[in-house]
């Protein structure tokens, strides 16, 4: 929050009193600078050739191997990650850098050929100038190397607004970043709110915005960018994930599953498992197993390697989460286990919150249809594979599912008829690899897909080129067809 000037402190969550850093707050006239220093640093990188914009990025992911401890530690103290996830987030940006250093060797376009004679036709990639991007708090790191290293291997510049929840975290990204050589000005960050986060969605001198966060955010940016002139909008929005269960699954492999999928990160994933689709013939025993297992998880300071769970990101959304599970309550639902917040010793104020299973929901429940963003897990109660595809698909989102079964027809049928970007067969849905592109489908985003081959689509835009050396003027179908003729 602000301190009344213009300045607003990041906490840890999990002793608020603790002040993580102190920031300043970003005006039009700061997003001002920022994207004109990222404009004038861009037009010399775009002359840079691919292979040495990846090698720089690939120095990127070295300064962030030496300091992985550092900014792990870091993630947990601001994020409330539990350390051992603090160092896959950063781990996952190291990856990220070497799989975009990878890319600068691989192909750019593709060759097509040509209706004519002596003719070629080939498509390539050019970057579209100052990307801007809002970035969300739960994967501090990580999220800002899917976006910056596709980004800055396109040719681009970049001002990125963090998330005012995690802004220490961007700021150690980006200084790696500098110190291992990137351009001066070419990647630039402004904090703040809402204001600067706007300011910089709808600045003429940014021609792609990249957003990652919630639906009712990324409608407003969506709109707003459009609004004042074309550029690239990509979304990565809500998800509420669903993980199958059938009567013939390892149901000790479910358990594993789920409690990872579910209560991992305080159940701060946008992947994270929020609905359990199981088979009535095991509901019951599976409800059980499940509920002993998240009774004996460990609430705790994210820093002692004795912690299961470490706290959620802030008092509001303990609140918000709490109520959820409230009305899930009074519209009838069980709540198996949890359901509350919890005290923490030695972690005063700390927003920590029980991991929670709510049973007897239906399709239409308020807790079965909305993102909780939080350690709560929906049981639904389906009786074949066809209600269990249904009771995925009929939701507004579609980020990621999953299926336990040892069926391979019905785990096949499952993978083409659930309508996610995202599906895995015998794992929660959580644990996507940065190879593979990542994002969905309905209201989780816009179409694109970050990582992966594809994950440059949203920084480039594509340009076919037409060679013609045949020393004649060729009018394409014109003169084909008379040929044939």
């Amino acid at each position: 929050m602000t301190d009344g000037t213009d300045r607003f402190a990041s906490t840890n969550p999990a002793r608020p009193a603790e002040v993580v850093g102190h920031f300043a707050v970003a005006r039009a006239t700061d997003v001002d600078t920022a994207v004109a220093r990222a404009a004038a640093a861009q037009r010399d990188w775009a002359k840079v050739t691919v292979p040495a914009r990846a090698e720089m990025i690939a120095a990127i992911g070295a300064v962030l191997a030496q300091r992985k401890a550092a900014l792990a530690e870091l993630v947990s103290r601001e994020a409330g990650k539990i350390l051992v996830e603090a160092g896959g987030d950063v781990q996952e940006a190291i990856d990220m850098a070497a799989y975009i250093a990878g890319q600068g060797r691989a192909a750019w376009g593709t060759v097509h050929p040509c209706e004519m004679p002596s003719k070629i036709g080939f498509t390539m990639r050019q970057p579209v100038g100052v990307v801007g991007m809002i970035t969300p708090w739960n994967f501090p790191v990580a999220i800002p190397s899917w976006k910056i290293f596709p980004a800055l291997l396109a040719g681009n510049g970049v001002v990125i607004k963090p998330s005012e929840l995690a802004p220490a975290c961007c700021d150690a990204f980006v200084q790696a970043c500098i110190d291992a050589g990137v351009p001066e000005g070419l990647v630039n960050v402004v904090h703040g709110f809402g204001d600067a986060g706007g300011a910089l969605t709808v600045h003429p001198g940014v021609r792609a915005v990249s957003f990652t966060g919630s639906v009712p955010t990324g409608r407003r940016v969506a709109a707003a960018a459009m609004e004042v002139g074309p550029k690239l909008v990509s979304l990565e929005l809500g998800g509420k994930n669903a993980m199958i269960v059938m009567p013939d699954a390892d149901l000790d492999l479910v358990v594993e599953g789920a409690l990872f999928g579910a209560f991992g990160t305080s159940g701060q994933r946008c992947t994270s498992t929020s609905r359990l689709v199981v088979h009535r013939d095991v509901a019951g025993e599976l409800v059980d197993l499940l509920a002993a297992r998240a009774a004996k998880l460990v609430l705790g300071d994210p820093l002692s390697p004795s912690t299961d769970v470490g706290p959620v990101i802030d008092r509001p959304s303990l609140d918000r989460i709490a109520s959820m599970v409230e009305r899930a309550s009074a519209e009838g639902n069980e709540i198996v286990v949890g359901g509350e917040p919890v005290t923490v010793d030695g972690c005063d104020g700390g927003a920590f919150f029980a991991p929670t299973i709510v049973r007897g929901a239906t399709r239409s429940s308020y807790i079965a249809r909305n993102e909780v963003f939080g350690p709560v897990l929906t049981v639904l109660e389906i009786g074949s594979l066809d209600d269990a595809i249904d009771t995925v698909n009929d939701c507004d989102y579609g980020l990621s599912a999953s299926i336990y079964t040892s069926d391979v027809n019905g785990a096949l049928r499952a993978v083409h008829e659930i309508d996610t970007g995202i599906v895995y067969v015998n794992a929660p849905t959580i644990g996507a690899e940065i190879h593979l592109p990542f994002g969905g489908t309905k209201f989780t985003g816009n179409g694109y897909r970050e990582a992966g081959s594809r994950g440059l689509e949203q920084f480039s835009e594509t340009k076919s080129v037409y060679i013609d050396y045949s020393g004649k003027l060729h009018k394409a179908q014109i003169d084909n067809r008379e040929s044939i003729a």
